[in-house]
């Protein structure tokens, strides 16, 4: 039934419980009486029934609305298909510590580079001076180093810091995959590079954070305990160091804004972002795009395994 019918018949139902109600409410008045009791009854009514039809039409929509919701989620399971583990709890953890490090150290060192900045002062002011900004600051140092040693022993200690380290190691196939990409975007070939564990641009992301880790801390360290340095080194030494952290922090800063966060959160395929740091799953249909060959690696191994418990 059309929208305009269905609202019809119901205006016309809700006249005759109206009507009904009215008569049964004014049997034996005088007329008059009975008129105006009439016209209250039927007000009255009228304004509970249709505001049971709004409460009523309102609930409908939500629920057509949570139902359009539900099966729009089922079609996007089913589309994504099966989850992959790709990063365990320990590095997930490791990553959590660096970025959160990273993000202090930025909104609290950045002020020092361009004290003028408005926006500088307001930052300043809103750790409460410049004393205890410095604190914030030594706290964010401490956490990256912190991170940084953290990681050497996973690197070491664990089979998966092993493997990973290897795989992200550059190789000349990389080379190959960036002219690859270059000419796919100029569309000169239909398909993408198909990548294994980590691309090149994780592999560029993994070997800037650890060479910039390396600079950022020990120049940082030089600057931190500088009364220590000079008793070794000559003046020239703190100063080499303090351009070293400020450039260097520059550039840090405009690699994570511009590069890392194009590539994690505004790239048009995960725009607003990825809980991958989080959960550390990709679904089958991101593990096909982003790194189809980890995917067919990972499926050879299930069918051998699945192969040798059936030869049992």
């Amino acid at each position: 039934m059309p929208e305009d019918d269905r609202k019809d018949a119901t205006r016309d139902a809700v006249g005759r419980e109206i009507e009904a109600a009215v008569n049964e409410q004014v049997t034996g008045l005088p007329p008059e009486q009975a008129e105006a009791l009439r016209e209250r009854i039927r007000l009255r009514v009228r304004e509970e029934i249709e505001r049971d039809l709004r409460e009523r039409t309102a609930s409908d929509r939500k629920d057509a609305a949570r139902l359009s919701r539900d099966a729009r989620k089922r079609e996007k399971r089913e589309e994504e298909g099966e989850t992959f583990l790709r990063f365990n709890r320990n590095f997930r953890f490791q990553h959590m510590v660096m970025f959160s490090s990273v993000i202090l150290l930025i909104i609290t060192g950045m002020p020092l580079k361009f004290p003028n900045f408005i926006l500088s002062r307001f930052v300043i002011n809103f750790w409460g001076g410049i004393q205890n900004s410095t604190v914030v600051h030594r706290v964010g140092a401490g956490m990256l180093i912190y991170f940084m040693v953290h990681h050497f022993l996973y690197t070491i200690l664990t089979r998966d810091g092993r493997r990973d380290f290897l795989l992200l190691l550059p190789k000349p196939g990389d080379a190959k995959d960036i002219v690859h990409n270059i000419r796919h975007f100029l569309g000169k070939v239909p398909d993408k590079p198909r990548f294994g564990r980590f691309s090149y641009i994780e592999k560029f992301d993994y070997w800037a954070v650890y060479w910039g880790c390396i600079i950022m801390i020990g120049s940082g360290l030089f600057l931190w305990f500088e009364t220590d340095v000079l008793r070794f080194l000559p003046k020239y030494a703190l100063d080499v160091a303090h351009e070293m952290h400020s450039d260097e922090a520059m550039l840090a800063t405009l690699a994570i804004i511009i590069w890392h966060f194009y590539n994690v959160h505004f790239n048009p395929d995960r725009f607003p972002g990825t809980l991958l740091w989080w959960h550390g799953r990709m679904s089958e249909h991101e593990m096909r795009e982003e790194h189809p060959l980890e995917l067919e690696e990972i499926v050879a191994r299930r069918a051998k395994e699945s192969a040798e418990v059936t030869n049992r």
